[in-house]
């Protein structure tokens, strides 16, 4: 059989930094599929898509744990120089939906889920926010994965997803606003929860079955990009600086373009402070795609402030200019596409950047119209929460307490807002 081999290179800016490293933050190395993958394998899946580091998030499937024997708190030793193979955790319940822990530096969180009806494990406990506090006292990260289809709407639905109440407990590190779910409504709700002040650092992560090749998109289809001060060679050290990286938040999340964004000189992650009534910032830009790109915005308070036009091939833009704000705002810059693109293995074209944060007289990003969104959210799950079968009224009550105070976070932030 013929074939050609096309190697296309992206012309970045030459300011543009060399310590950005890719990861995929959601992969199940063995997943319910039809043959047995490797840690040998699995890094050189990460290989040939030019993925730096992969995170294998083991899970059970049903009863069973696939990759359960090979949970290490060290990268694995199947990494090499150009690779990193990393074991986390994919914390699995629906009802409260479901996180990802990345570096678990103890042990593995038995059992992996809860709520699964008819079963020994049907109890609610423990919620997803007892779950990242353990997760948090191994110095993990803790995300929300392939979090929405459409954005919930609690005047009409039944909601039991668990995201507003720990990030209002201050429980969420990351957010895939790419992964195995719609990313135009995962962002719109992402959005909502920057508007009300929580920073919660943008991820992607494909969920790739990587035993079941005919399921979901390759290994770092969705990919999370980390800009480190410098590259570790040693692996350990490198797992480390990554996983800073994220936490501090500076992060890009992509199937498709490369994105940068600085705000007066400030890069991704950053928070800036000024003082004043009318401020006028400056940005400076750029969007590099392997793929021609529908629209490319700058986004700030959930509103879309400037929309770039993109000409001849639509795969790249510089921007530069100024805004004006009049209080404490984030700021970020997306690109995406209406529809799919066959070179993309994705519902369609997504990349955002992470956000950089500009406090106006030392006032805090708030949003009544959101937090009010999020009450309503709340009582619905606290509603549900309520009626489930618990093995303790212990279990219930701190399951109930935590919802209760996650309200009281978003109650605070409608009555400041208003003042």
């Amino acid at each position: 059989l013929d074939h050609t081999i096309v190697t296309t290179r992206l012309s970045l800016p030459s300011d543009w930094s060399k310590q950005w490293q890719s990861a995929d933050v959601h992969v199940h190395m063995n997943y319910g599929g039809l043959y047995r993958n490797t840690p040998e394998r699995m890094v050189a899946q990460a290989s040939a898509e030019d993925l730096d580091i992969v995170f294998n998030t083991i899970v059970n499937k049903e009863q069973r744990i696939p990759d359960m024997e090979y949970f290490s708190t060290l990268p694995d030793a199947a990494s090499n120089k150009d690779v990193l193979l990393v074991h986390g955790q994919e914390y699995h319940t629906s009802y409260w939906g479901h996180m990802g822990l990345l570096g678990l530096n103890d042990h593995y969180l038995i059992p992996g889920y809860s709520a699964y009806t008819n079963t020994a494990a049907q109890s609610p406990h423990p919620s997803n926010s007892v779950v990242a506090d353990l997760a948090h006292e191994q110095n993990a990260l803790v995300g929300y994965v392939h979090p929405f289809y459409e954005v919930p709407d609690p005047s009409t639905e039944s909601i039991t997803h668990a995201l507003p109440i720990d990030a209002a407990l201050g429980k969420v590190d990351y957010y895939e606003a790419l992964g195995f779910s719609y990313h135009r409504p995962s962002a719109e709700v992402w959005y909502k929860l920057l508007n009300c002040g929580f920073k919660i650092n943008v991820a992607a992560g494909t969920d790739a079955m990587a035993n079941y090749a005919s399921l979901r998109g390759p290994v770092g289809m969705n990919r999370t990009y980390v800009q480190l001060k410098d590259i570790p060679t040693d692996p350990q050290e490198k797992q480390t600086a990554w996983l800073k990286g994220l936490k501090e938040g500076r992060t890009i999340a992509t199937n498709s373009a490369l994105l940068n964004l600085e705000v007066n000189g400030n890069g991704i992650g950053s928070e800036i402070k000024t003082e004043g009534k009318k401020i006028k910032i400056s940005y400076k830009g750029f969007m590099r795609s392997v793929v021609p790109m529908d629209h490319l915005e700058i986004v700030s308070n959930g509103k879309v402030i400037k929309s770039i036009t993109l000409k001849g091939d639509r795969q790249s833009a510089d921007l530069e200019g100024t805004i004006t704000i009049d209080r404490s705002a984030w700021i970020l810059l997306r690109a995406w596409n209406d529809n799919a693109d066959t070179n993309i293995q994705d519902i369609y074209p997504y990349a955002t950047t992470g956000a950089i944060y500009v406090l106006v007289n030392n006032k805090p990003i708030q949003s009544a119209e959101d937090a009010s969104y999020f009450v309503k959210w709340i009582d619905k799950v606290y509603e549900s929460a309520g009626k489930q079968t618990y093995l303790t009224e212990s279990e219930r009550n701190l399951t109930l307490h935590n919802i209760s105070n996650a309200r009281k976070v978003f109650e605070h932030q409608i009555t400041n807002a208003s003042k």
